[in-house]
């Protein structure tokens, strides 16, 4: 039982802090914290990282080792140079990127990097770093450090946290960065000339390529020589093509990469902003789009109640005295809609006591009331609103006032007071 309550006291004695939910739905879960991240050597290391150490390697021992020694002079000397200063410089200019501490002067005068950060709770703080004080890092920082949460601390002039140098790239590491990518970029595309040489002087003139002293020794046009001058080792013509072929494979999607990080980063030092500025950008660009996307969104959808509206139009086509007349609103709102109903419930109830009227007299009427009488209904029948100022007034004044009743013999509306 002692044990037991051992291990159970033992677990409230982890430090925690509040970050985003890792397994759980509330954004309030505590989560195990973890000590900052002091350079790219800090462990554990990255996937690409890996790779990239890998590929260097690589590509290194391929080009000093394998295809600049098959090189005719002078063309050897002028590789061996070109090629090795940009791998050197790139070597030491990645070794300091990832080296150098890029947080913040507080932040690596005060913090100890064995220690994990103090809790943070985000009920009481929407961000880590506000204003001008990281409650994580516990220190005062300027406007344009950042708080890393992969390396777990504040970093003076963040840029971004890169993959390839497990660290982030900041005000104090960036031209080691960029140094590197400028080397890296100009190192693979020479190398992909030189096994570009290769490949085709092996068709044209492959005595071109066995100029070293060692292949003296060689019989046959078939073998070929690798890590010419100290450990000659022998190979087929087959190997070497297929070794080179995966070589300029491999190298043309690096220079693709490392071209196209290198003209962005030379973007941004034109535009004078840093990554984590320009994505800042993007993401504002995107929510003014998405908000007018919404507006013509909202737009479109009134647009399409129009027409059903339109479709509630009124259409009632009375015959008075064996003649088709019609009476036809084209109504744009509700008032006009009650006030196209009530007049065409005026001319049926007019039409039917005109016919009984009709039926009582037996055609004894004067002819010329008959034609009077014919040109008001013609009148009536045939009576629009001039537009949708006269209509609103007619349809407020039907609305929200007396009820009233048509006029048989105009197109007015009387109320009882007029009666």
């Amino acid at each position: 039982m002692v044990a037991v309550a051992s291990r159970k006291m033992n677990c409230f004695s982890q430090r925690f802090r509040r970050t985003a939910p890792v397994l759980g739905s509330s954004k309030n879960e505590l989560v195990p914290s973890k000590p900052p991240r002091r350079n790219g050597w800090s462990w554990p290391p990255q996937a690409f990282q890996v790779v990239g150490w890998l590929v260097y390697s690589y590509l290194t021992i391929v080009s000093f080792g394998i295809y600049i020694p098959l090189l005719p002079l002078p063309w050897k000397h002028v590789a061996y140079t070109l090629m090795g200063i940009a791998f050197i410089v790139h070597l030491f200019a990645h070794i300091a990127a990832l080296t150098i501490d890029p947080a913040d002067d507080s932040v690596r005068a005060k913090q100890s990097y064995s220690t994990p950060t103090p809790l943070f709770d985000r009920t009481k703080q929407p961000h880590v770093i506000h204003n001008l004080h990281c409650y994580l890092c516990d220190v005062n920082v300027g406007p344009k450090v950042k708080h890393c949460g992969v390396c777990n601390k504040c970093v003076e002039d963040f840029d971004h946290h890169c993959k390839w140098l497990n660290t982030c790239v900041g005000g104090r590491n960036y031209r080691y960065f960029f140094l590197a990518l400028c080397s890296a970029t100009i190192g693979v595309f020479l190398l992909i000339v030189v096994v570009l040489f290769v490949f085709i002087q092996h068709y044209l003139d492959p005595y071109s390529l066995r100029t070293a002293p060692q292949f003296a020794d060689v019989s046959g046009n078939t073998t070929w020589l690798m890590f010419l001058p100290l450990a000659p080792i022998e190979t087929s013509s087959a190997g070497l093509l297929i070794l080179a072929f995966v070589t300029v494979m491999l190298s043309t999607a690096c220079l693709l990469l490392l071209s196209h990080l290198l003209g962005f980063h030379l973007y941004l030092y034109h535009k004078g902003i840093s990554t984590y500025d320009y994505v800042k950008l993007q993401r504002q660009k995107e929510a003014k789009k998405r908000d007018v996307e919404a507006g013509n969104g909202t737009r479109d959808a009134k647009t399409h109640k129009a027409p059903q509206n339109q479709e509630a139009s009124v259409d009632c086509e009375p015959s008075l005295s064996q003649r088709s007349s019609s009476c036809r609103f084209d109504d744009k709102d509700l008032f006009t809609s009650r006030l196209s109903e009530s007049i065409c419930t005026e001319l049926e109830n007019f039409k039917k006591s005109a016919d009984k009227e009709n039926k009582f007299r037996y055609g004894t009427e004067n002819p010329s009331e008959n034609i009077a009488r014919g040109i008001a209904l013609r009148d009536i029948n045939n009576w629009k609103p001039d537009n949708d100022e006269e209509s609103q007034s007619a349809t407020v004044k039907s609305v929200y006032s007396v009820p009233g009743v048509q006029d048989p013999l105009g197109s007015s509306i009387m109320t009882p007071d007029d009666i």
